[in-house]
């Protein structure tokens, strides 16, 4: 199962889940994920996927800089 950081609540990390929202308890996600990391569940434990995580970042990246070229 994969899923994307969308932002922190108090003790939750919000994830998408495939278009749908979960709260998850922060004690529950490695705790070096940032907002956008992409994670993986895996035996039952969410861990990130720095490869997807850095494509999604650099994809962002290069979207946010079309948008403010001249």
């Amino acid at each position: 199962m994969k899923a994307v950081i969308d932002r922190w609540e108090g003790e939750y990390a919000v994830l998408d889940i495939q278009g749908k929202i979960a709260n998850i308890k922060k004690d529950q996600i490695p705790p070096d994920a940032r907002e956008g990391d992409v994670l993986v569940k895996k035996h039952g434990q969410w861990m990130v996927d720095r490869k997807s995580s850095e494509k999604i970042k650099q994809e962002t990246d290069h979207l946010a800089d079309e948008l403010w070229e001249d």
